[in-house]
């Protein structure tokens, strides 16, 4: 009798895939993404790491005619992905929760409606949160084939990695929470 084996792959949701030094496509070149869904039917993230061009989170709020009624913190706006890049995403700490929230990841979920903006804009929203345009997605399959072909790595979250204002370290420290510097990375993938 044969024995069953499993060739599933972990889920990634939750974690960070970090774009290898030898990422082919300019457009993840140096990224971090959080993954918010990670399965046989696809992976969907957000590039956390990227500023949208064009564009501030006073003004898009203006653009969606919400005015702010206190003092909000400082949010940038991000290049998600390239996927609807049109379309809103909010990353956040799951203190604010929501219908129209979904639990993504150890104390972090997504929302991606306008009334967690109007929330942000009244100081009733999400301790920690980051705002994100289009998104990054693979069909069945394509991200755990990228992923053996040495195009990513992933490493568990780190809130302090996620939701940092310093875009610029976000790639190298999440590089570094694998415990090896960047020099030490191969863009060879091994076969045993």
């Amino acid at each position: 009798m044969k024995q069953k084996t499993e060739s599933a792959t972990e889920s990634l949701e939750g974690k960070l895939l970090v774009a290898m030094p030898t990422m082919g496509d300019p457009r993840f070149e140096r990224t971090v993404i959080y993954m918010c869904a990670h399965s046989p039917e696809g992976a969907m993230g957000l590039v956390i790491n990227k500023p949208a061009e064009h564009i501030s989170f006073p003004e898009l709020l203006t653009q969606l005619g919400i005015e702010a009624e206190t003092e909000i913190a400082p949010i940038r706006v991000l290049s998600g992905g390239p996927v609807e890049a049109a379309r809103g995403f909010v990353l956040h700490s799951d203190d604010y929760n929501r219908a129209t929230s979904m639990d993504v990841g150890d104390h972090v979920a997504l929302t991606a409606t306008v009334d967690i903006l109007k929330a942000i804009a009244t100081g009733t929203g999400p301790r920690r949160c980051l705002f994100a345009l289009g998104y990054a997605g693979w069909g069945p399959g394509q991200l755990d084939a990228e992923i053996q072909a040495n195009g990513w790595l992933h490493v568990d979250a780190d809130p302090d990695i996620l939701f940092s204002a310093d875009l610029d370290s976000k790639w190298t420290r999440a590089i570094a929470k694998l415990g090896f510097e960047v020099a030490q990375l191969s863009g060879a993938a091994g076969r045993a």
